[in-house]
């Protein structure tokens, strides 16, 4: 499990700056991206190996 204490997280260029859905990344963690729910920082994160995030990040960006 990565250790998230370090992480620096941001929303996602998609999200609104009214509150509601909203994504935040950590991408400055050796060999892992994470990504939580910013209404529950406290909550659950997910962690992808970097090249699976940018797979996932590339196949919904070609849908938008």
């Amino acid at each position: 499990m990565a250790d998230l204490t370090v992480a620096q997280w941001r929303k996602t260029t998609r999200s609104s700056s009214n509150g509601g859905n909203c994504v935040e990344v950590a991408d400055n963690l050796p060999g892992v991206v994470a990504v939580r729910d910013s209404k529950d920082p406290a909550g659950p994160a997910l962690t992808f190996a970097p090249a699976a995030w940018h797979a996932f990040v590339t196949q919904v960006a070609g849908r938008a």
